[in-house]
């Protein structure tokens, strides 16, 4: 060990062994990292779950943990699985605005190229339609997690 006890050992007042499981982990300079974790899954739990890992997996495990620990703290109902949710939702709706945007391009360069056999109304409207339903795939098709809603369903 470098320099006196890890995060861990302070925090649960204990002697800090040279084969430490925590100590490469929750270093003494950041003792709130152990803390968070303590807190939402013990100690124990913490020192079976890296002891049962290959060493080179244990570091991104710790780190895993303090992430989901953190999330947990500030929201105790859905943790990180909420922060993962709204990305997908975020996702979804560019993926939305991007087909939005892909067909308006679509019509304008049918404009520029057929300008004559084209009226300006019936392309307005056909986009207009267009736009209508991929409104109703974003908002209608979709419930919370991803559940699928069947369009005559509603």
């Amino acid at each position: 060990m470098i320099s006196g006890r890890c995060a861990a050992c302070k925090y649960l007042r204990r002697r800090c062994p040279s084969d430490c499981i925590f100590s490469p982990y929750f270093p003494s300079n950041n003792p709130q990292r152990f803390a968070c974790v303590h807190r939402i899954y013990g100690a124990s739990n913490v020192a079976k779950m890296l002891q049962q890992l290959p060493a080179h997996l244990r570091a991104a495990a710790a780190d895993s943990l303090y992430y989901e620990a953190q999330s947990r703290t500030e929201d105790p109902v859905y943790g990180c699985v909420g922060i993962i949710s709204l990305l997908h939702q975020q996702i979804h709706g560019v993926e939305s605005q991007l087909a939005k945007t892909k067909a308006e391009i679509a019509v304008l360069n049918s404009l520029a190229q057929e300008p004559a056999q084209i009226q300006e109304n019936e392309v307005e409207a056909s986009f207009n339609n267009f736009l209508l339903e991929q409104d109703n795939i974003a908002c209608g098709q979709y419930f919370s997690h991803s559940t699928y809603i069947p369009s005559n369903f509603m």
